[in-house]
């Protein structure tokens, strides 16, 4: 896909959050999609590290609200000590 088509807004974004001596072991994924009706929907799955964890999706109206929402959960997240994967 040419440079100029692609989105500015990034897609997907892994954190994880391990402190073994809390017994922490935790994980945290984002993901922007378009379903098959052209909704723009972020993904948030979490849970424990080696768990299906639990999902929610919320319904944007363009992908540029989705990745504001998707850079506040994640800022929200660093602060508690989540990481980049």
């Amino acid at each position: 896909m040419p440079d100029e088509l692609r989105s500015p807004v990034k897609h997907h974004l892994v954190l994880h959050r391990i402190d073994p001596e809390q017994g922490i072991r935790r994980f945290c994924s984002l993901m922007i999609e378009r379903d098959l009706f052209g909704t723009v929907r972020l993904v948030r799955n979490w849970g424990r590290i080696g768990t299906t964890g639990q999902e929610l999706v919320e319904v944007f109206p363009d992908e540029i609200e989705a990745g504001q929402a998707l850079e506040k959960i994640a800022v929200a997240k660093r602060r508690r000590g989540y990481r980049d994967l």
